[in-house]
């Protein structure tokens, strides 16, 4: 192991969770991943995943292990809610969005939910926000009160307009993002009648 010590230092005294494709990419073996756990020094969380022992999680670490395994997908909905800090909802599940059509891989990774959109409705609003070492893809907060509107069925209408009205009163959206973000989603019929009562 000593021949891979300096290469591994950055993941090693890291304080991030990292993968085994990154270890495989640097050249070095996947089995010194193997003797790492059982010497102690790094943790296996799931398949393909791994913490060193040292590290302080973030707390957002089960958003930072199911982006490393789907790269790309963006987190939404009431993780992102919760991500900009503006809702009262406590997800116990990582919301996530695919494109339509992805491979969703099959694994033990945190719990997670999974919604599906394309075109527009899948790009607009895509934001890279790096969080402990790890970056995650987040929809911005107008795109993320629009898809809010647009799956009303799965999270309840009430989380939507708390979603619109609390990011209205913060101040995180403009009247112009909220619109083109409405109509990317193809919800803005929909959001059109609460818009119009708190833009009045």
């Amino acid at each position: 192991m000593t021949k891979y010590e300096k290469q591994l230092k950055p993941w090693l005294e890291g304080n991030r969770p990292f993968t085994a494709s990154e270890i495989r990419d640097a050249g070095i073996p996947a089995q010194i991943l193997v003797d790492l756990c059982a010497q102690g020094k790094i943790e296996r969380l799931y398949r393909g995943i791994y913490l060193p022992s040292q590290a302080s999680p973030a707390a957002e670490l089960s958003e930072q292990v199911v982006s490393l395994k789907m790269p790309d997908g963006v987190l939404c909905l009431l993780t992102a809610l919760r991500f900009y800090n503006f809702t009262t909802q406590l997800p116990h599940e990582v919301w996530i969005t695919v494109k339509l059509g992805s491979w969703v891989p099959k694994t033990n990774i945190p719990a997670i939910r999974v919604v599906t959109q394309s075109g527009a409705s899948y790009d607009h609003g895509i934001e890279e926000h790096v969080v402990g070492g790890v970056t995650l893809k987040v929809y911005s907060v107008a795109k993320t009160v629009a898809d809010c509107f647009k799956f009303r069925n799965k999270i309840g209408i009430d989380v939507a307009l708390e979603a619109l009205h609390d990011g209205l009163r913060q101040e995180l959206f403009t009247a112009d993002e909220i619109s083109r973000a409405a109509k990317a989603c193809r919800v803005y019929k929909v959001m059109y009648p609460y818009l119009e009562t708190v833009y009045a």
